[in-house]
């Protein structure tokens, strides 16, 4: 999501909140590669626990940090909604992104294909699996209900 920041910024002339986006998005990618590469070593050596952790994780509310974030005026009693939603309508991470990323990992860990799990870590693996096409079809669905509101109030 900051490279897209910084892309919009680089657009709209703003070379320095480009250059810290950029930088952002640096880290954030060594971090992914770094917890990527964890999740793999632990596949490797305790597949059924990883993926009976990884299920309880997507059955339950993440929580962004950004949620909690105001400066204590009623203004900004939403302000991580109101981010979000400027966030997707801008394209800078929308719920597309998210769905592709769980894609990417259940791929990228070859998920659909593990083997030798316990009866309910292969339930779980099931559901890991079906969970970016179910998250995409969400997206979508998300998307379309805000076209026709937005529609619906053009004059």
């Amino acid at each position: 999501s900051h490279g897209n920041v910084g892309k919009l910024a680089r657009t709209h002339g703003d070379a320095n909140l480009n250059r810290i986006c950029a930088k952002i998005a640096g880290d954030e990618g060594r971090h992914e590669v770094a917890y990527q590469s964890f999740c793999e070593e632990i596949l490797k050596r305790d597949p059924d626990g990883l993926i009976l952790e990884l299920g309880d994780v997507m059955r339950g509310q993440i929580t962004m940090p950004a949620e909690n974030m105001n400066d204590g005026t009623p203004a900004t009693e939403n302000l991580y909604t109101d981010f979000s939603e400027v966030a997707q309508r801008l394209g800078v991470y929308t719920a597309i992104d998210y769905a592709d990323i769980l894609k990417h990992l259940v791929k990228r860990w070859d998920l659909e294909h593990l083997e030798g799990l316990s009866s309910e870590a292969e339930k779980e693996r099931e559901y890991i699996c079906r969970l970016p096409e179910r998250y995409l079809k969400l997206a979508e669905r998300s998307m379309n209900k805000k076209k026709k509101e937005l529609a619906g109030k053009e004059p």
